[in-house]
C-alpha cells in the first residue's frame, strides 16, 4: 500500500493519485467528512466485490456511493420532486437510500441506491477527476468501530491499494441514512442531522 500524506503532497497531487488507482480497479482509503472510507468505482464490478473482501463483509449488506453533486446523483438515482427536499441535507453528513437507475450495478446493490454528497471537498474531488461515483462505506472490518485517522483505517484494510492521510478527523457520528424509497421517509441510522430535523423539512417540501 501507498501512504499519502495530502498535507505533505499537496491535495491536488492526491487527487490525481486517487483518480489514477480508482481508474485502474483499486481501492483508496479517503478521509470524508466524518470517518476515514473505501474508495473504488462503484461501476467496476471486480473494484467493488474487492471492497466486500477487504471488510469483510457480506455482499447482502449493500454498499452506498458518492457523488459530487446533484446532477450527478441523478444518474444514479431516481429523485423526480425531491431536488429541493435533497439540496437541503447535500453536501452533508446525511445517506438518502432512492429507487435506482440502471447505472448502479448489482454489486453495489441490486434493489435501491444510497447517496452521498459528502461535505468534504477531497472526496468531491475525487469524484469529478474519477468523472463517476465511487463506494462510500467506512474503511474499517465489518462490526468494528468506523476510523477516525489514517493509522486505524490502515490497521483495519492493510490491503487497500492507496491511503490518503489526512490526520485525525474530528470525531463526528457516521452519516445519518434515511431511506426514501417509500412514500415516508424512514430513519434507518440516527448520525449528526436528527431523523426530526429532516422530516420536518421533508413535510414543508414534498409533503407526507
Amino acid at each position: 500500500m501507498i501512504v499519502l500524506d495530502v498535507r505533505k503532497v499537496g491535495l491536488a497531487n492526491s487527487i490525481k493519485r486517487a483518480v489514477n488507482v480508482l481508474k485502474l480497479g483499486g481501492v483508496v482509503i479517503y478521509p470524508t467528512d466524518t470517518v476515514y472510507g473505501l474508495a473504488a468505482d462503484a461501476e467496476n464490478p471486480r473494484a467493488v466485490v474487492k471492497v466486500y473482501r477487504l471488510k469483510k463483509r457480506p455482499t447482502s449488506k449493500h454498499l452506498t456511493i458518492a457523488v459530487s453533486d446533484i446532477e450527478m446523483a441523478k444518474r444514479y438515482a431516481v429523485i423526480d420532486d425531491l431536488e429541493d427536499f435533497l439540496s437541503v441535507f447535500l453536501p452533508g453528513p446525511v445517506t438518502f437510500i432512492l429507487p435506482k437507475t440502471e447505472k448502479v450495478i448489482p454489486e453495489v446493490n441490486p434493489h435501491a441506491v444510497g447517496i452521498r454528497i459528502p461535505e468534504s471537498l477531497i472526496v468531491r474531488e475525487i469524484v469529478q477527476g474519477l468523472g463517476k461515483a465511487i463506494t462510500s462505506t467506512s474503511a474499517n472490518r465489518t462490526s468494528n468501530p468506523p476510523p477516525h485517522s489514517c493509522l486505524q483505517a490502515i490497521k483495519e484494510i492493510p490491503n487497500a491499494d492507496l491511503a490518503l492521510d489526512c490526520g485525525v478527523l474530528l470525531f463526528r457520528k457516521p452519516s445519518t441514512i434515511i431511506d426514501l424509497t417509500k412514500k415516508r421517509p424512514k430513519l434507518v441510522r440516527e448520525g449528526p442531522i436528527s431523523f426530526k430535523e429532516i422530516i420536518g423539512v421533508y413535510r414543508d417540501l414534498v409533503g407526507l
